[in-house]
Order: C-alpha cells, then sequence, then structure tokens
C-alpha cells in the first residue's frame, strides 16, 4: 500500500504579496488578492486543475507556487480580453491584468495623467469632487453635515386684539 502525504495545514498562506486566510475556500482566497475577482480566480483554479472547493491551507508549497507563476502573467493563459483589467493600455497598446501594488501606481498614474492635460475628469479629481457624474448636492460632502434646521420652539407670543 502506498501512503499518500497529507499536507501540513497552514493558516495564514502568502500568495503574491498577500496574506491569506488558510480557512478560505480557494476561489475566495485567490480574490481576495487586489486585482483577481472570482471568476479570474475560478479560471485560474481550473488551468492548474485544482479544486475550487478546497482550503488554502492544505495547498503545498510547489501548487502555491504554481498560482503565483500563473498569476503573475495571466494573458499567457489564453483568457478572453474581457475578463482583463487594463484593456489596450494608453502607453503600449496591450492587454495587461494588474495585481497588488501594480494595480494601484497604474490608477494613480493615470489620475495624474488626466489632471495633467486638464480634462474635465482631472479637474473633478483635482478638487475632489465626485468624477462619475453622481449627484454633489446632497452626498459626498467633507465636514460638519449641512441639514435642515429646526425653528425654535419656544412659548407663544399672545397677540394683543385691539377692539375698535
Amino acid at each position: 500500500m502506498e501512503s499518500r502525504e497529507i499536507p501540513q495545514f497552514r493558516y495564514i498562506v502568502r500568495i503574491a504579496g498577500t496574506d491569506i486566510d488558510g480557512k478560505m475556500k480557494l476561489v475566495w482566497g485567490l480574490a481576495s488578492i487586489k486585482g483577481i475577482g472570482y471568476s479570474t480566480a475560478l479560471a485560474v483554479a481550473r488551468i492548474l486543475g485544482l479544486n475550487p472547493e478546497m482550503l488554502i491551507g492544505y495547498l503545498t508549497e510547489e501548487q502555491v507556487s504554481k498560482i503565483e507563476s500563473v498569476i503573475q502573467d495571466l494573458t499567457k493563459l489564453g483568457l478572453p480580453s474581457w475578463m482583463y483589467n487594463r484593456r489596450n493600455d494608453i502607453e503600449s497598446g496591450v492587454n495587461l491584468h494588474l495585481i497588488g501594488s501594480d494595480l494601484l501606481l497604474y490608477a494613480r498614474r493615470d489620475i495624474e495623467r488626466e489632471i495633467k492635460i486638464g480634462s474635465w475628469r482631472g479637474a473633478r479629481h483635482k478638487l475632489g469632487y465626485k468624477v462619475r457624474g453622481q449627484r454633489t448636492r446632497t452626498t459626498g460632502r467633507l465636514g460638519m453635515t449641512v441639514g435642515v434646521r429646526k425653528k425654535r420652539t419656544g412659548q407663544p407670543q399672545k397677540q394683543e386684539k385691539t377692539s375698535k
């Protein structure tokens, strides 16, 4: 009889620079990485032949390294272009899928470019207003809220009647 070695359970697994709780299922754990959503995580699990329902804590070091290598370059997997989070990059013109701090850096760079060229979106970003057409009359306020003030409710004044 061949004895299969059961992998040691780990309570925290580090994948792509993110600490993931070992008690989470594989798909939801991968989705907790910034830039990876549920659909992308499910695609990664299926491509690697892993059970999406398994707990992340039972992954071996070899499986973790495979997941990291796949996540680092998702464009080589042959996923449809609508699954990428940066299609037709402005600088390079190619489809990219960014994760982690790269995603944040690119987003910040896009905002700075909008501000620099003086577009409407850039002006809204610069002033700290809402950018995508939301209402600003009542929401998005900072500081003390401005509400409706009630009139002072004191003793009603008696009015003298004048008789003729």
